[in-house]
């Protein structure tokens, strides 16, 4: 058997990056939510 989780920077950014976000409305009222909440990092990556 083999480790199910393989981290890979480039998938990760193409499913949770801040332009990937940014490309549905959903996306972009997760960043504005964040935005009020005040966090720090507003997308994992």
């Amino acid at each position: 058997m083999s480790v199910t989780y393989k981290p890979k920077t480039t998938k990760r950014r193409n499913s949770h990056g801040f332009l990937k976000r940014q490309e549905t409305s959903s996306g972009q009222n997760v960043i504005k939510r964040r935005r009020q909440k005040g966090r720090k990092k507003l997308t994992t990556v």
